[in-house]
């Protein structure tokens, strides 16, 4: 969707709420200017940071920039969603105790949706230097241990987000993209697992795939899509397996397991051969998808 600048955000929500049948509107309504404690106001402008770090790993799987302009890229993201952050009222930041005062109002789905949100985007936007954080030629550079390492704390954010959502009345969320960004932060804590020297954090990534695989079990007897999820998991799993080195390569095929949450996503070791013009000899005769079925 396009963004208007000249569409007033919406008001707040329990303004809204507070709205008679009849037609009295509350003190206030009418000369309000200040929309930032709408929830949805600050969902929207999320999302516009969203539609610049989708176009951002677009150009740059294209092939368009090279390595001092996606950092000076992934800065001034960073930078965004840093100020929406700290311009967040604090009645609004995600804390406990925010979280069930909004779900005593009915709105704590709302609440954990702008959250999750934020967290995802974040996991989004780093998620390339999980890449080079796992080499081990000693080639990895500060800044991308510092952004592999911001990608981790977005994840467990998200992971812990949704946790407390299940345990907080009238605030577990069910929606179908809570699977989606459990998948995606699911394999930032295989990275913790195959990459990490401290014991801790790889029993705490243990300890959040297993939740996480317990919730994306619930979620699939609403969402029958989510299959889609779990497979495409289990292709980033075999993945890792076959070369854990070259698994969070951000490529084509890993931009499309990281947006394309109802989209199947092809075996990564099918879809590299089918790109680089190359087909064993001895898979003569079968097409990538034979082959995937045949293993």
């Amino acid at each position: 969707m396009v963004h208007k600048d000249n569409v007033p955000w919406p008001i707040d929500e329990a303004t809204f709420l507070a709205w008679k049948w009849d037609g009295d509107v509350p003190p206030g309504l009418g000369t309000s200017t200040d929309r930032s404690h709408s929830l949805i106001a600050q969902m929207i402008l999320l999302n516009q940071i969203f539609m610049e770090i989708n176009d951002f790993h677009t150009s740059s799987t294209a092939g368009s920039s090279n390595t001092t302009t996606l950092d000076e890229t992934v800065r001034t993201l960073s930078g965004k969603l840093d100020r929406w952050h700290s311009l967040l009222p604090s009645c609004m930041r995600d804390t406990p105790e925010n979280l069930h005062r909004y779900g005593e109002q009915k709105l704590g789905r709302i609440f954990v949706a702008v959250h999750l949100g934020y967290y995802h985007f974040g996991q989004l936007l780093f998620y390339q230097y999980l890449q080079q954080d796992s080499q081990t030629s000693g080639s990895c550079t500060g800044s991308a241990h510092l952004y592999a390492e911001k990608c981790k704390a977005y994840a467990s954010s998200l992971c812990a987000l949704v946790y407390a959502s299940h345990s907080t009345p009238r605030c577990k969320v069910l929606y179908t993209m809570v699977g989606h960004n459990l998948v995606v932060a699911s394999t930032i804590q295989i990275h913790t697992l195959l990459f990490s020297d401290s014991e801790n954090a790889i029993k705490e990534a243990r300890g959040r795939l297993e939740r996480n695989f317990q919730i994306l079990l619930e979620l699939r007897n609403f969402w029958p899509v989510l299959e889609i999820s779990f497979e495409a998991f289990r292709k980033f799993r075999d993945a890792c397996r076959r070369s854990m080195y070259t698994a969070f390569k951000m490529d084509d095929w890993m931009l499309r397991f990281l947006y394309g949450f109802a989209n199947q996503v092809e075996d990564k070791e099918v879809y590299e051969i089918a790109a680089g013009g190359v087909w064993p000899v001895e898979n003569i005769g079968f097409s990538p998808r034979d082959w995937m079925e045949r293993n």
